[in-house]
Order: C-alpha cells, then structure tokens, then sequence
C-alpha cells in the first residue's frame, strides 16, 4: 500500500526566524516591511555608557535576527533581501516559531516596571540564590539570581532547554526558592 504524499500548503503563513548581517536588522526590517512581508524587530532601550557621555539607545533584543510572518511561497523572495543570510533551520526545513512565542516576547517588551511593583522590593534576595519568576510571560519559570543592577533590576540565569539565559527582570517579579541542601557547589 503506497502512502500518499504530504501536501504542502504553500500559502499558510507562519512566523520565522531569519539570522541576517551584524547590524543591519532594522535594514532588513525595513526592506520586508516594503515588500508587504509582515516583519517583527524586538527593540529594548539600553543606557550605553561612552567616555564623555550616557545615552539612551534602542538595540535588538536577538542580535542578528529578525522574525517574519511569512508562507512559503514567499520563501526565496526574503532569502534575496539584501541582509538575509537564511532561515533558521532544522534538518534543512525552515523552523515555526509558534505564535504564543512571538507573543511572549512582545509582552516582554511592551511590559513597563509599575511603580508600584518596584516599591515592592524583595530585599532578602542574594546574588547566586534561586528564584521563580511570578509575573509577566516567564511566570513560573526558575533560575539562579546574577546580579543587582538597581534597585528595581535583576538578573537572572533561566536554564531551558540545555542552555543558560540572562534575563533582566523587574524585582518584583522574582520570588526566592528555598532549594534543599547539599554539599556541591554551585556553578553558574
């Protein structure tokens, strides 16, 4: 009995990841955007520190990538953006980020520290404890507590999926774990 082959629907669109050259992710953004392709560039502000100055400037929060919204049938058009450099893949098939992703991290970057939530420190977290993320589209995540960039900022080391994330949370957001004890070190 000879199995029917897959069909493939060139027109369903799903979102992407695209590596493309250092620096040119808002090119590249911008060239999708004018070819029609619905295009996503996660910005975050940093305050970059210079020798005579401080300034307020937005950079990815994935450097070299960008995400499109895109079928198949658009496939070699992105690849000819100038900029791309090729679609994430895997086992030579491009991969689908799934939407609540995308989503999750839209959140994250649209999510401003409340003041109030910052008036609630945790003052009893210490560098190197572990911690769960009790807000936000990480909630419920652990991880291990880096450092103290303020009094509302830190960071924390989410291990998923074999490798170690920094993520830079609001305090309030974090709650501390009480871990059981042994005698190993601990490693981060």
């Amino acid at each position: 009995m000879e199995k029917e082959p897959e069909k493939i629907d060139f027109d369903a669109k799903h979102w992407h990841a695209l590596y493309v050259r250092s620096r040119s992710e808002r090119k590249v953004l911008t060239q999708l955007e004018e070819m029609g392709v619905e295009a996503y560039l996660p910005l975050i502000t940093r305050i970059k520190q210079w020798s005579d100055r401080r300034k307020k400037i937005e950079e990815p929060l994935f450097k070299s990538y960008v995400f499109v919204h895109s079928s198949l049938r658009q496939y070699y058009d992105i690849l000819n953006v100038y900029g791309v450099v090729r679609f994430v893949t895997f086992e030579h098939k491009a991969v689908i980020v799934p939407d609540n992703q995308i989503v999750a991290i839209k959140k994250y970057i649209d999510d401003p520290l409340e003041d109030e939530q910052a008036r609630n420190n945790n003052n009893d977290l210490k560098v190197g404890q572990r911690v769960r993320i009790t807000n936000g589209p990480l909630q419920g995540l652990m991880g291990r507590l880096v450092c103290v960039n303020n009094k509302r900022r830190l960071v924390v080391y989410i291990e998923s999926v074999g490798q170690v994330v920094p993520v830079s949370i609001a305090r309030a957001k974090v709650e501390p774990v009480e871990e059981p004890q042994t005698d190993k070190p601990i490693n981060y």
